[in-house]
Order: structure tokens, then C-alpha cells, then sequence
């Protein structure tokens, strides 16, 4: 929704609280099947993926009225479900944990709800998923109530894969027209690039990071063995860092000064002796990231590309 009215906004949110709820069937009365509430369910859940919680504990992380919470707890124990152990360091605690009983009730509601997203995700095609698992992660990422895990989330580096040389085309030409009005000229030189690697490509001597967050691209580098502009030979012991890029929504978390170590990482073990790149003067957040590195700035060169006049220039990046 894009409307501005605040109103609007929050019946858009709770439209799709009552979508998804009737869509994984938390409004029944027992979930997938069990007899369990929700909470029951999680409580369960819990219990199976925590050492012994208080229920203090349980209370803090699931952020449940400590009255509502003992009135649950009560009833899986009369149920025979959980057992309580007094602390060894606090009289007034105890320490919950799942009976055999417990275990046998929660194995057929976990393997359930696995049944049941499956089911879901068989219905969508690999493209749709990737899309769902992007949503689901941005949501996350969005309302979570600790700043930390907002700003600190995890991504995943890997090697590339059929479709990603065209992420990396397109991306660097639309970012590069947005954030610098780089022409598409810009676009064609990475994709003579971005071809040239793949055709050339020596698993040995050169590599590619691809960067994923919540199942989306969001950053590469490349690390290619170093070749004159003009005959194209090969620079003996000379590595190439080319093409680094990290998407808006991945800034701030470290992404690029960890994609130019991994490239660092690589050429060493790959054996050259140095790694060159060539950047623009006006590309200063780029500069930060090799200046931080230990790169030297070598050479300059005026230049008149894309459709502005830069300035070019040559960064090293001594490996002796």
C-alpha cells in the first residue's frame, strides 16, 4: 500500500495479520491437528530448543504475562508434560523441561508444522519462494524490537551461480544511474567484463563472492588473474579486484570491507604477489574501504566515461 494516511496504513497491516493467520490456520482450535493452542504449541517448542528455561525465563523471551504464563505451565504439568527441578542456586526457581510423555506430544506437532510449511512452499515455483523468504526476512528484520539484530543481521557469502552474472550486470548498471548518473555505457563495460570472467574463468586463480541476505543478493566481488588493458596478457603474479558492489539495503553492516578481505584471503593462498584495481575519485566510499585495507593509491588519470568527466585511478595492494 502507498498511501500516506496512517489510518490506511494500519488496516493495510492488519488485513495481512488476518490473512496470514487464516492462511497457516492459527484460528483453529488446535494447531495442525494436536489438541495445542498456539501458545501451548510454542511453549513446547521451547522446551525442546532450551536447557531447562525458569519460568522467569520463558516469561522475558516470550514476552508473556507471568499470571497467564504459570496458568499454562500448570496445565501441561497436571498433563504430565513437563516436570520441574528445584535450582541448585535459587530456592525459589525451578528449571522446566519436557517429560517422555512431552517429548512423544511434541514430536507429531513438530514434524506437523513441518508438513504444513512444505506444503506450503511446493505450491510456488523456486522464483516465488525466493521472493516469500525475502518478504518474511525484511518483516523480520523490520519489527524486530532489538536494535542489534536490526542492524547486525547475518548475510552469506558464496561462490556464483547460473543467474547471478546477470544480478551483477543489472545491478551495477542501475545503481551506478541512480547514485552517480552513470550512462549505459557503464552497463556494457560490466557486461564485457562480467563475460570475459566467465570465459576465462580459472577456479585455481580467480573467484567471485556473491553476497545473500534473507535469500536476495546483495553484494559480489570479483578476484581475476590481471591482464594488460590493450593485448590482454597475463600480469605474472598480479590478481585483479573488480566489480565490488553492496546494495543499499546491506550498507552499514561491514559487507564491503568484508567481501575486499576475502579477496584478499584468496590471492594469497592463490600465490600472487600483488592485487590491483582501478576505481574513480568520486567513488569515496569505495576509496574508504581499500584505504582501510592497506591499498596505495598509484596513478591517476582524467578521463571522460559514462557521460561525466572523472578521474580514474589505480590502487595496489602489496602481498609481499
Amino acid at each position: 500500500m502507498s498511501s500516506s494516511d496512517p489510518n490506511d496504513r494500519v488496516a493495510a497491516v492488519r488485513a495481512f495479520n488476518r490473512f496470514y493467520t487464516h492462511r497457516i490456520g492459527v484460528l483453529h482450535e488446535g494447531l495442525v491437528d494436536s489438541g495445542f493452542t498456539l501458545t501451548e504449541s510454542r511453549l513446547l517448542w521451547e522446551f525442546a530448543h532450551q536447557a531447562q528455561p525458569t519460568a522467569g525465563e520463558l516469561a522475558r523471551s516470550l514476552d508473556l504475562d507471568p499470571g497467564y504464563l504459570s496458568r499454562l505451565l500448570r496445565g501441561l504439568r497436571e498433563r504430565g508434560l513437563i516436570e520441574a527441578t528445584p535450582s541448585a542456586s535459587d530456592a525459589r526457581q525451578s528449571h522446566l523441561s519436557l517429560t517422555a510423555a512431552g517429548r512423544a506430544a511434541f514430536a507429531p506437532l513438530d514434524s506437523g508444522s513441518q508438513q504444513q510449511v512444505q506444503a506450503l512452499l511446493a505450491a510456488l515455483d523456486e522464483p516465488s519462494q525466493q521472493q516469500l523468504l525475502q518478504a518474511m526476512g525484511t518483516l523480520q528484520r523490520l519489527l524486530d524490537d532489538d536494535p542489534a539484530r536490526r542492524t547486525r543481521e547475518p548475510y552469506l557469502l558464496r561462490p556464483h551461480r547460473p543467474g547471478d552474472i546477470g544480478w551483477v550486470i543489472a545491478r551495477h548498471g542501475a545503481l551506478y544511474a541512480q547514485e552517480y548518473r552513470w550512462d549505459i555505457g557503464f552497463e556494457a563495460l560490466v557486461a564485457r567484463i562480467a563475460a570475459a570472467f566467465i570465459e576465462r574463468f580459472d577456479p585455481a586463480r580467480e573467484a567471485c563472492w556473491i553476497a545473500e541476505r534473507d535469500g536476495a543478493n546483495v553484494g559480489c566481488v570479483f578476484l581475476v588473474q590481471a591482464r594488460d588493458e590493450a593485448t590482454q596478457a597475463v600480469q605474472d603474479g598480479v590478481a585483479q579486484l573488480r566489480m565490488l558492489l553492496v546494495e543499499p539495503s546491506a550498507r552499514g553492516l561491514g559487507l564491503g570491507r568484508r567481501l575486499v578481505q576475502e579477496c584478499e584471503r584468496f590471492a594469497r593462498q592463490a600465490g600472487y604477489r600483488r592485487i590491483t584495481l582501478w576505481t574513480n575519485a568520486n567513488l569515496l566510499a569505495a576509496r574508504g574501504i581499500y584505504a582501510a585495507a592497506g591499498y596505495r593509491l598509484v596513478a591517476t588519470e582524467p578521463h571522460h566515461s559514462f557521460g561525466h568527466d572523472l578521474v580514474g585511478e589505480t590502487w595496489n595492494l602489496d602481498l609481499t
